[in-house]
């Protein structure tokens, strides 16, 4: 087992696997930028590093600052988190090189599936269900209308490489393709260096279907079941639950088999997902894999009881897995809620200071956050706040502990998202479990009604 960890992280997230290391046992080394200096993470790992200023590109994501400092303190590993450089083969591929080992998939299979359209092309070989679509990238405008004429409209725009819905267009008519193709491309250069996109076939208002896997270095695959992350707001995830509310035990054992043979082919290890839409008739098409751990990771956590990122680590380690796919039991059912620091009407970011924070406990409540009062909500980064997650015997007590923590919830100083989550968890459609991609298009965002403690509107 490893002797000391650095986190290339910041945020709840470092706080995560700080907590999973000392229960290991394994000492931890914070990295963080000046803006960081005065957050939790920093202060409860075991040592510390400042890697630059406050700008992500260069701090958090610079691979020979954090590489340095894992020298310097002496690390066996690095655990990235998600976000930032979870996904970079780059890194992994350094880490290798400087005989650190990285918390996560192999560099090729990194590169393998973060490349969506060679991703597409290997889960098909691996007899994946996938959405019709373009094989490759789509580099000219000729060449995408005739992949659109051929698959037919409403067609969807992806960037090859990365996510969260930039690089990202959807396209119902001939003559919105080009400029369609050419905004996609220059936000997927934009945000994740590569230009290269590639065009599916839309399916209208799908659920969000994700699975959970773990594989270790001895041929072990196993999944952890399903998430619903259909509650989204332009492609980025407000509400994740496990498991699906629609999903049978039928469906889980047959997509769940698909999912572990198809890591098995690609010789997948440590965390993962494998992200899917199903369309309003129950089929199940494969969009994508993520290869490092999720934000909506401990939903999975408390219906299963595993702790995911405990087993990344005992997995780089060189570990078995601990358990077989017998041995995993859906038990109940979880429910998150992202809280933001953004305005609840117009979805802004609201940045700042909180004056005051404080967040109940009882059963069934597990809060993942890095807030406290006094602390700073940086405008550099991310405008996640903190995760509430709740678990019940069933999904109705799941959302009745939701709707009673985030009615508990204080947070002042800056305005967050806990008004909309209350709405939508007394929408009937949600308590109906009837879920879609499309649901906030249909949600009319109103004004929340003013007072109460979890508005957040102070300051």
């Amino acid at each position: 087992m490893f002797k000391k960890i650095l986190i290339a992280n910041r945020g709840e997230i470092a706080l995560r696997v700080i907590c999973a290391a000392r229960e290991l046992g394994i000492k931890t080394v914070a990295v963080y930028s000046q803006a960081d200096e005065h957050q939790l993470h920093v202060r409860f790992a075991d040592e510390v590093v400042c890697i630059g200023p406050p700008r992500s590109a260069e701090s958090y994501l610079n691979v020979p600052a954090i590489i340095s400092a894992a020298e310097i303190t002496g690390c066996d590993a690095i655990h990235p988190g998600y976000g930032f450089l979870s996904e970079s083969a780059y890194l992994a591929e350094v880490c290798e090189a400087c005989h650190i080992r990285f918390i996560g998939p192999s560099p090729h299979v990194i590169r393998l599936m973060g490349d969506k359209a060679r991703a597409r092309r290997a889960m098909k070989k691996a007899g994946v269900p996938i959405l019709p679509g373009s094989d490759g990238p789509v580099d000219s405008e000729e060449r995408g209308l005739k992949v659109a004429k051929e698959l037919g409209y409403p067609v969807i725009i992806k960037a090859a490489n990365g996510g969260g819905g930039r690089g990202m267009r959807i396209v119902r008519t001939p003559a919105d393709l080009a400029s369609a193709l050419r905004t996609a491309t220059r936000e997927a250069q934009a945000a994740f260096g590569v230009g290269d996109v590639y065009i599916e076939k839309y399916v209208e208002g799908p659920r969000h279907i994700e699975f959970q896997i773990l594989g270790d270095h001895h041929g072990n695959v196993v999944h952890l079941g399903e998430r619903e992350c259909s509650i989204q707001r332009r492609h980025q995830k407000l509400i994740e639950e496990a498991p699906s509310p629609v999903f049978t035990e039928r469906q889980r054992k047959k997509l769940g088999g698909i999912v572990v043979d198809a890591a098995k082919a690609v010789q997948y290890t440590n965390a993962g997902t494998f992200e899917f839409l199903m369309d309003q008739q129950g089929n199940t098409f494969f969009i994508e894999a993520n290869t490092r751990l999720q934000v909506e990771h401990g939903v999975t956590e408390l219906v299963t009881g595993i702790d995911i990122v405990k087993e990344q680590i005992r997995i780089a380690a060189g570990e078995k897995l601990s358990f077989k796919q017998g041995d995993i039991e859906i038990r109940g059912a979880a429910i998150e809620c992202r809280v933001n620091a953004e305005d609840p009407v117009t979805f802004a970011p609201s940045p700042g200071v909180i004056n005051a924070y404080s967040v109940p406990g009882g059963p069934g409540v597990r809060i993942d956050t890095f807030a406290h009062a006094d602390c700073t909500v940086s405008p550099y980064y991310d405008s996640l706040v903190a995760k509430i997650m709740t678990h019940g015997r069933d999904r109705t007590e799941a959302i009745a502990r939701m709707k009673r923590t985030l009615d508990m919830t204080v947070v002042e100083g800056i305005k967050t998202t806990i008004p909309v989550h209350k709405r939508i968890l007394e929408e009937a459609d949600f308590v109906a479990g009837r879920l879609s991609t499309a649901f906030m298009d249909r949600f009319a965002v109103e004004k929340p009604a003013a007072g109460g403690s979890s508005l957040a509107a102070a300051g």
